[in-house]
């Protein structure tokens, strides 16, 4: 009796480990890789999956987005600045059998691509391009990272650059320049205005030529403003024709 309790027993393990290598469940976000016999024979999943323990082994996926820090990377940009820069990739795996077959660790791999592509593409370009057109390098890192794993059964769906981290020394020299530049903007602006207040003197001084009651006019209205001053000196401004007008007349007295 004792024996055939153990027989039993020993029968009923073993049946649970059978159920239990052979009965898999996968979520909805789960797949599946069957070797049979060392062969590919499929991708399963999700649901229920029945295997033949011994003969079909399984590589569990997640297909879910995964995110990855690529770490500091130095780069020097193509004006010989030396900067450190991180960046942060999302990517999925979308074909479970080349993300299996064609690449030993998916995740290693597309991380080490990443870092050497963040090297790369960064080396090319500028330290202001670096600061201000950060959407367009990471657009340009993603699809040259999507390209490359899509033989990985990879695709990436966006890459983005956290830091550029510079220099002191360069914060510096960045900081001058960029006052040097907002100096040569305001002069410029300056030099522009006074242009402007030039040509707009000049057309005002043809139309007041060509209309002496609105020459009368301006002088009333600058001796309205001078009245209205707390000043104990009182200018009178003198009509240029006047002026010319008398000094003539001093000429001719001479003459005579």
């Amino acid at each position: 009796m004792i024996l055939d309790s153990v027989l039993y027993l020993a029968a009923a393990v073993i049946v649970v480990m059978f159920l239990a290598a052979a009965i898999k469940i996968f979520r909805e976000y789960e797949r599946g890789v069957i070797f049979t016999l060392g062969r590919f024979t499929g991708v399963k999943g999700p649901g229920l999956v029945i295997l033949i323990p011994v003969i079909q082994q399984m590589v569990r996926l997640d297909l879910r987005t995964f995110v990855i820090d690529v770490p500091t990377q130095d780069v020097i940009s193509r004006d010989n600045v030396s900067v450190k820069v991180n960046a942060v990739i999302y990517f999925r795996v979308v074909d479970p059998e080349k993300a299996i077959l064609n690449v030993e660790e998916y995740m290693v791999a597309t991380s080490q691509l990443a870092q050497t592509t963040l090297r790369s593409v960064l080396g090319k370009h500028e330290l202001d391009e670096m600061l201000s057109e950060r959407d367009k390098l990471n657009a340009d890192i993603q699809k040259i990272l999507d390209k490359q794993t899509d033989q990985w059964g990879i695709k990436v769906a966006n890459v983005e650059i956290k830091h550029v981290d510079i220099d002191p020394s360069m914060i510096r020299a960045i900081a001058k320049q960029a006052e040097a530049e907002r100096i040569r903007r305001a002069k410029i602006i300056n030099a522009q205005g006074e242009e402007q207040a030039a040509r707009k003197l000049v057309e005002a001084g043809k139309i007041l030529s060509k209309e002496p009651n609105a020459m009368q006019l301006r002088y009333f209205s600058a001796l309205h403003d001078i009245a209205g001053e707390k000043s104990s000196t009182i200018v009178f401004p003198i009509p240029m024709d006047l002026m010319q007008h008398l000094t003539g007349k001093k000429g001719k007295g001479k003459k005579g």
